[in-house]
C-alpha cells in the first residue's frame, strides 16, 4: 500500500494576490525535478495543492512555498508608494 500525503492552503492578499501569484507559479514552472506535485492557480485567491508520497517531502515543500508567498509579500509591500 503507497499513502499520499496532500495539502491544501488558500492565500489571500487583497489587491497583492495576482502579483504574488505570478512570482509563485514561475518558481514552480522552473523544477520540473520536484519531488512534490504541486499545483498553484489563482481564482479569487491562490490556491496552492501539495501531494507527495513522503511526508518529509510534503513539509519542505510547504515551507518553501509559504516562505516564497511571504517573500513576495514582503517584496511588494517595501517597494510600496
Amino acid at each position: 500500500m503507497t499513502l499520499k500525503f496532500n495539502a491544501k492552503i488558500t492565500v489571500d492578499a487583497k489587491e497583492k494576490t495576482k502579483s504574488i501569484f505570478e512570482s509563485i507559479n514561475t518558481d514552480n514552472k522552473f523544477y520540473p525535478e520536484n519531488p512534490t506535485k504541486t499545483k498553484i492557480s489563482l481564482q479569487n485567491s491562490i490556491l496552492i495543492s501539495i501531494e507527495s508520497k513522503q511526508l518529509s517531502h510534503l513539509r519542505a515543500n510547504l515551507n518553501s512555498t509559504l516562505r516564497l508567498v511571504q517573500a513576495s509579500y514582503d517584496s511588494i509591500e517595501s517597494v510600496k508608494i
